[in-house]
């Protein structure tokens, strides 16, 4: 099977892990409740797919990450967070919002030919490791964010039932995202770490932005986790800083590629 059909089978999973989850979410209404096994099962089903989906792309001698390369190593890494933290926590819920956004992530996939690369040391790996990791757990942190915003607005709304029963208490809720903050704003302190030691000149042209962006996440979750810990910051400030540090993350890496290579037709590491 080539790559494109390949990427259309992982986003079959995908798309119906989501679609199960969503079944899910109605029988619960209905008061059916029913396991999540079976969604986390097609889920995994679809990563074990999207995992030979890369395995080229890693298995290169030098590692090439154009926008589409990124774009598909970020939905596998966010797809094996994702499936790990559902097991251990009540966590499924995200594949509402994520799983689908990779079954189009994979749809719109178009394989391509890499065009030279880079050679990278152990230590520099270790960096680019962190720092794939640190993104994935703010995306998840992010969604986590926008679910307990529809949460909350539903309760001060008095709307107690409906979706709202689908979700853990509003305390699990606020728990496990600051949970989340917290995984990714260690992550992302070793990956900015890391790279001040092992990259030469992180400050360099091509990686100017990306560094001061990281940099200006890590201090809004910082602030963020501060402000928790020493003034009980939740609610409207937890996800309006959530969703402000992934933006940047996002704006670091995936802004600049997509103008560059996607709309100037440049190549850029």
């Amino acid at each position: 099977m080539n790559s494109y059909w390949m990427a259309w089978a992982v986003a079959l999973a995908y798309g119906g892990s989501a679609a199960l989850l969503l079944r899910r979410a109605r029988d619960l209404l209905r008061g059916q409740p029913i396991g999540k096994a079976g969604a986390l099962g097609l889920g995994a089903l679809g990563f074990a797919l999207h995992t030979v989906l890369i395995s080229p792309i890693l298995g290169h001698e030098s590692l090439h990450l154009g926008f589409a390369e990124v774009i598909l190593l970020m939905g596998w890494q966010l797809a094996l967070l994702l499936l790990l933290a559902a097991v251990r926590a009540p966590l499924e819920n995200l594949g509402l919002i994520l799983f689908p956004l990779l079954a189009l992530s994979m749809l719109l996939y178009r394989p391509q030919t890499p065009v030279g690369g880079v050679n990278l040391s152990g230590p520099v790996e270790l960096h680019v490791l962190t720092a794939i990791i640190a993104y994935g757990l703010v995306i998840l942190a992010g969604a986590q964010a926008v679910l307990l915003m529809v949460q909350t607005r539903l309760l001060h709304r008095h709307r107690s039932r409906g979706i709202v029963a689908v979700f853990p208490p509003l305390e699990t809720m606020e728990r496990l995202l600051f949970q989340l903050i917290g995984l990714a704003f260690f992550t992302l302190s070793l990956a900015l770490l890391s790279g001040f030691v092992f990259v030469d000149n992180l400050f360099a042209q091509h990686l100017v932005h990306k560094t001061v962006l990281s940099i200006v996440a890590w201090i809004i979750l910082g602030l963020l986790l501060w402000g928790h810990h020493r003034f009980g910051w939740r609610g409207k400030i937890a996800v309006r800083w959530t969703l402000s540090g992934g933006a940047m993350l996002t704006l670091g890496y995936f802004g600049s590629k997509f103008v560059l290579e996607t709309l100037l037709g440049r190549q850029w590491g």
